[in-house]
């Protein structure tokens, strides 16, 4: 090559750099400096502190993987006055009562402050309404730009989805999604720039959470699925005046998360006025409870991956028992006979042959099997402010630890770590993580999904076909007495009533319980699993009759929602 070309070859090389540091400019112009520059241009015309604010967006996903906005900012004005140029305060305040309501105490009581500069007297006022109060020509009334925080679907999972709120002198997430993604959220309005090149080249693990990557949320909640959840939620907790109500809806195959309800819920833009911030909490993921007998389904599981029964295993139920001097019983006392198959410990939800097979399993392996369903640990949820469950009692040398563990007391685990150790039965076994987040939408235009921990195999496909199918026995003849059953779908769920423990004088209240269900579908190829409870339904004692009719209208929705195929007789 000879000197001519080599120089031909340097000045092409420097032409195409200083075309991608113009391109690179003028995206980043054009694209991500965009907004601040209008800002900017704004302030030409309004001076405003609040109008700096921004935030990026959270959205729900249909079912049409079309995305629609559960967080979002609006921008508006917030009106203000200077008292000192004030003459007459109630001539203002009828003026002004002509476009907005205004308490006429509180603003006469700024208004009057012959010595105040200004004093802020109403947010989140609509162009329409500046315009108006414009239009009146009030010499001493100011309106300044500002952006705010919007819930389009009001109290839709809202202990999920969190709020933004003042952490000392700074807004940011303070509950829910808002916190736990507020990093990517947040907007650093004195660097703006986004590393494009990085956002190409880089994995989402090395820089989604390092502070380079801003953008928007997408989460795999579906809103009308959140919706139905709710309303059926409404319906238990009027209905039987409990305390809390919950319920979640996840894909068992890989931890997508449709739909996570409370009851009572709160107003994600009007947070401000609800009398307790404990509503805030989201006891799906921070509180744990003894979930009762939702639990045996597990517990047969292990007996049957361990070899140490099978689906034609057969034993003497007497219906109670003694460990060490302790006595458990069958929720009605009464024995099963000899030849008790081990179907019947599901279909009338046996406590006594639950603990029987616990026995068989033996109390090492059993716990050893608790413990890899992650009880006792974090489900890695992207919610903040995740406990793990209590199962000290898996600790014990004692037989009694553990029978009582084997049907759902004396262990507490919380609703999202119960609904995960629930999905291995329908998923052939596997360990998922529960998450709500699928996707990052970078502010260089990119999109980034986010990575989870691959699944952790617990139990053999087998033995979850043979519990499956246990648990469609249990819908089509049991529950109800077989009036549930549907004719072109499987379904596989069981029922949960715990006695609630009396933490102040130790043992259980004979009159509290805590109301669970689980359940899958269709059972044969489970496209969902659903978890409901409620917590201390009054005048009602078994969760078939609190929460049957709900779970089931619920599954119903879904399967026509979704247009799901029949999996009955293939």
């Amino acid at each position: 090559m000879n000197q001519s070309q080599k120089r031909i070859r340097i000045i092409a090389v420097c032409v195409v750099l200083v075309f991608l540091v113009l391109v690179y400019r003028l995206y980043t112009l054009q694209i991500i400096e965009s907004s601040q520059f209008k800002a900017v241009a704004d302030k030409q015309y309004s001076q405003s502190p609040g109008d700096s604010f921004d935030r990026g967006s959270i959205f729900f996903t249909d079912k049409n993987n079309k995305i629609v906005s559960a967080a979002t900012l609006l921008t508006g004005y917030y009106l203000a006055i200077i008292p000192k140029d004030i003459e007459h305060p109630e001539d203002v305040y009828n003026l002004l009562s002509t476009v907005i309501e205004l308490d006429v105490d509180d603003f006469l009581k700024k208004a009057s402050k012959s010595t105040d500069p200004y004093e802020e007297i109403v947010h989140h006022l609509t162009v329409e309404q500046a315009n108006a109060i414009r239009a009146l020509d009030i010499g001493p009334v100011r309106l300044y730009k500002e952006k705010w925080r919007y819930y389009p679907y009001d109290d839709l999972s809202a202990q999920s989805v969190g709020f933004v709120a003042y952490n000392e002198d700074t807004l940011s997430g303070r509950y829910g999604l808002e916190r736990y993604y507020n990093d990517v959220l947040s907007r650093d309005n004195d660097r703006t720039k986004v590393n494009f090149f990085a956002d190409i080249f880089l994995n989402i693990k090395e820089n989604i959470f390092d502070g380079s990557a801003k953008g928007d949320l997408v989460t795999s909640i579906e809103p009308s699925v959140q919706d139905y959840l709710a309303e059926s939620l409404d319906t238990v907790q009027s209905t039987h005046r409990s305390k809390i109500t919950g319920g979640i809806v996840m894909n068992p195959q890989n931890g997508e998360i449709y739909a996570l309800s409370l009851r009572p819920s709160f107003d994600l833009n009007a947070f401000s006025k609800v009398e307790s911030v404990d509503i805030f909490s989201n006891p799906l993921v921070e509180r744990v409870y003894e979930m009762g007998s939702i639990i045996k389904p597990l517990t047969l599981a292990a007996g049957i991956d361990t070899g140490a029964i099978t689906v034609d295993s057969v034993y003497n139920d007497t219906g109670n028992t003694v460990y060490n001097g302790s006595k458990i019983s069958n929720y009605d006392g009464r024995a099963r006979g000899e030849a008790t198959p081990v179907q019947e410990i599901l279909s009338q939800s046996l406590n006594v042959g639950t603990a029987w097979v616990m026995e068989q399993i033996g109390i090492e392996k059993f716990s050893e099997y608790f413990t890899r369903l992650g009880f006792g640990e974090e489900t890695g949820i992207d919610l903040p402010n995740e406990t793990g469950g209590l199962i000290s009692n898996l600790k014990s040398k004692r037989l009694i630890e553990h029978a009582t563990a084997s049907f759902g007391q004396g262990i507490a685990t919380t609703p999202v770590e119960t609904v995960r150790a629930l999905a291995t039965l329908a998923n052939g076994g596997k360990l998922v993580t529960p998450h709500i987040g699928v996707e990052m939408k970078l502010r260089s235009g990119l999109t980034k999904k986010i990575d989870y921990p691959e699944p952790i195999q617990i139990f053999k496909k087998d033995t979850t076909d043979d519990v499956t199918k246990m648990l469609i026995e249990v819908v089509d003849e049991a529950l109800k007495g077989g009036t549930v059953k549907l004719d072109n779908y499987t379904i596989a769920a069981k029922t949960g009533t715990a006695q609630i423990a009396d933490n102040t004088n130790g043992g259980y209240y004979s009159d509290r319980y805590l109301h669970s269900f689980f359940g899958y579908f269709p059972a044969r190829n489970p496209e969902f699993i659903v978890f409901l409870y409620t917590v201390e339904p009054q005048n009602v004692k078994y969760a078939s009759e609190t929460l049957t009719d709900s779970f089931m209208d619920i599954t119903k929705f879904l399967l026509n929602y979704y247009n799901v195929t029949p999996d009955r007789n293939i």
